[in-house]
């Protein structure tokens, strides 16, 4: 077993953009590289009360928070114990608000200040811009390729229409998405979200202009820009600034209202559909949203991690009091995160660029994040879901429908997949992250197979029909499980030193196999048909249901900062686990209904063996 390091007051670190100083005690840790007892440890539990007295006041010198010294003291207490908050006594014992405050975070976590939800909201808008520039082809794609005399089936015309579709995930994967890192170190979480908002706005009226393919594809690189900094940046800062309890059910908002976006695409191109100029409606019309959301952005708090990043814990507390409901609570997990952050920063130094680029896979812990936020990333593309967002009217067509039932039936597909991603919303935080993509992963490829083989029925009412129907179940089994998860997963897996390049770099991947997609599924069709197209993404989910079998961890009800220790676990301790455990555990609950089958957890919490009442849903491990 690797060596863990010893108990030491942790040093200050030198260098640009240092943001860990002393101030910090810890017991003894995991080694966050290799975690072989897969235990979840709180920097803060075994350490005197004394010396957490002397840390404290050390830390709210050296970050400048002496005014809120009492509240740090309470606040590290609580973060020491967190479920001895009713005990605390002397000078240092709550009040009831603060009692209230953290009672309410386990009985009622959906009571959350009015600027979260406000930022949460912001975040929505940002979605719906993503998926309505998304959809604005789906229906244009019947009518903009004749005017720019690239409708005929030669293999150059089916390439130049599918890369006029894909520009945006090209721009996106070569540049938006790179671009993250240094312009969130730049000008901050809101910041990036105003630029790409404006990226979302411009290119997208002079869409609705172009006279040529190429002035097309040139404002649809331009608007991949703004999508990919901001596809990149929105689930970082949703994540950031949500309680753990809730943080999957408001990130997921994230891939939520995208898909809003995507059903008022389909119903805008319904909408214009007789107009006389109906194609460069739909191209033009996805600027809507993004109004808003450049006036909106900065009602919004900061980051407070990114603050504290930057080492300015002043900005930090003043961001974190707009997010929390009672100061105690900014206090504590102002506290807790720095704690998290001086372990973390054993490892991970701040670095450059290009260095923290290279570590996203040579670092152990940082290296099992990617592989696994790269895994679910390619699994939404090569899932078969952008095939239909991109091209459901040319597949209904395809199918036997005219235009005009083709598009109604792309505004069902939209509305199914918007309206089955609110069950996320009650499962992603319950049931959790990989539970969800193990469950819908089968649902998705039984269904797009049989979408497919129902295409080599002869012409009919029920052909069509058919079709339809297993292209809506398919939507419906996509929309809560690997919908909502792989943004949300992504935002929440990196470290705070390498979030934005990490999350870069997950967006990067999944928007150019998008790219790959748009640009190869006409060509694609035109060769192997509906039924073979759909069959082959069918096949693509069975891989996808593997992958993550054996290499995505449970990310629910953690902290992001106790998820440095969950991904410290080699993957191959977590698959091997997979395989002897979880496996013959499923098999005898769900397979021989055997009701007293137990499964022993993988990871275990430092106050594993204490009453607490208020967590046991932290035991389950999924």
């Amino acid at each position: 077993m690797a060596e863990k390091p010893t108990s030491d007051t942790i040093e200050p670190k030198g260098g640009e953009g240092n943001y860990l100083e002393a101030g910090v005690s810890t017991t003894e840790n995991v080694d966050l590289n290799i975690n072989l007892e897969a235990r979840i440890k709180n920097p803060l539990k075994g350490i005197p009360r004394d010396q957490l007295m002397r840390d404290v006041e050390t830390f709210a010198q050296e970050k400048n928070l002496t005014e809120h010294l009492p509240l740090l003291r309470r606040g590290a207490l609580v973060a020491q114990n967190p479920h001895d908050f009713e005990d605390q006594d002397g000078e240092d014992a709550l009040d009831e608000a603060e009692k209230v405050a953290l009672r309410n975070e386990i009985q009622h976590k959906w009571r959350m200040p009015p600027r979260l939800f406000l930022t949460i909201a912001t975040c929505s808008i940002g979605a719906a811009v993503q998926g309505w520039d998304q959809t604005g082809t789906n229906g244009a794609n019947i009518f903009f390729p004749a005017y720019y005399g690239i409708a005929g089936s030669s293999v150059r015309e089916r390439i130049l229409v599918g890369l006029v579709n894909a520009g945006p995930y090209i721009g996106s994967a070569l540049i938006g998405c790179w671009l993250s890192d240094p312009v969130n170190n730049w000008i901050g979480r809101r910041g990036v979200i105003f630029v790409s908002a404006h990226f979302c706005l411009w290119p997208v009226i002079g869409s609705a202009f172009c006279e040529s393919w190429g002035q097309q594809l040139a404002c649809r690189l331009l608007m991949g820009i703004g999508m990919g900094i901001k596809a990149s940046t929105v689930p970082i800062y949703a994540a950031e600034n949500s309680p753990a309890a809730v943080r999957g059910a408001l990130v997921m908002s994230w891939q939520m209202w995208t898909a809003f976006g995507i059903l008022l695409g389909t119903a805008i191109n319904l909408a214009v559909f007789e107009h006389e100029h109906n194609w460069r409606l739909m191209l033009g019309a996805p600027f809507i949203p993004a109004v808003p959301l450049i006036f909106l952005i900065y009602l919004c708090p900061e980051s407070p991690r990114w603050y504290m990043k930057k080492n300015r814990y002043v900005d930090a507390w003043n961001s974190m009091i707009k997010l929390r409901s009672n100061p105690i609570q900014v206090a504590r997990d102002i506290y807790y995160i720095h704690a998290q952050l001086a372990i973390e920063h054993q490892i991970l130094s701040q670095t450059n660029y290009v260095t923290r680029t290279v570590q996203l896979f040579t670092v152990p812990r940082v290296r099992r994040a990617t592989i696994a936020a790269l895994t679910v990333m390619i699994a939404q593309q090569m899932c078969g879901i952008n095939i239909i967002a991109f091209y459901s009217t040319t597949v209904f067509v395809e199918a036997g429908y005219s235009q005009f039932l083709a598009m109604i039936c792309s505004f069902g597909f939209g509305l199914v997949n918007w309206l089955f991603a609110f069950p996320a919303f009650w499962t992603i935080d319950t049931f959790g992250r990989r539970s969800l993509l193990l469950f819908t992963f089968p649902q998705m490829m039984w269904t797009l197979l049989a979408a497919g083989l129902c295409t080599l029925m002869p012409r009919s009412d029920a052909r069509t029909g058919l079709v339809a129907l297993f292209v809506f179940l398919f939507a419906v089994f996509y929309s809560p499980g690997e919908g909502p998860v792989p943004f949300t997963y992504s935002a929440e897996v990196f470290p705070l030193s390498h979030r934005e390049v990490g999350m870069g770099l997950a967006v990067a991947t999944c928007l150019f196999w998008a790219a790959v997609l748009s640009v190869t599924f006409p060509f694609l069709l035109d060769r192997l048909h509906t039924v073979g197209a759909f069959g082959l993404y069918a096949g693509f989910n069975l891989v996808a249901f593997v992958l993550i079998f054996f290499l995505v961890p449970e990310t629910k009800q953690r902290t992001l900062e106790e998820l440095d220790y969950v991904f410290a676990v080699p993957n191959r301790k977590f698959a091997a686990y997979q395989v002897t455990k979880a496996l013959p555990w499923w098999v005898k609950r769900w397979v021989l209904f055997n009701r007293n089958a137990k499964l022993e957890p993988l990871y275990h919490r430092d106050d594993e063996g204490e009453d607490r009442p208020l967590h046991v849903s932290e035991k389950t491990v999924s």
